[in-house]
């Protein structure tokens, strides 16, 4: 009885580590991919003729990691709004 309870409970905890895993490297590529997307954006409108841009800071890549593209959609928003 007690073997059966500890190999689930075995499987729980790799379950709970995989899971973890899994959110931190997601977090960590859309970091990544928001900030080259970032990058991206003010060269384009850089090139467009339109100067400034979302700078690339700590705020910002955290925004792109925890909400991704829609955060991202919501800061140059936001830039725009301000520029108006």
């Amino acid at each position: 009885m007690f073997w059966l309870i500890g190999v689930c409970a075995a499987v729980l905890l790799l379950i709970s580590v995989r899971s973890r895993a899994e959110w931190l490297l997601n977090f960590i590529l859309r970091m990544v991919m928001g900030s080259l997307t970032i990058l991206a954006i003010n060269a384009a409108l850089l090139s467009l003729g339109i100067s400034g841009g979302i700078g690339l800071n700590a705020t910002t890549v955290l925004t792109s990691g925890i909400l991704g593209f829609p955060g991202l959609a919501a800061l140059y928003g936001i830039y725009f709004y301000k520029s108006l």
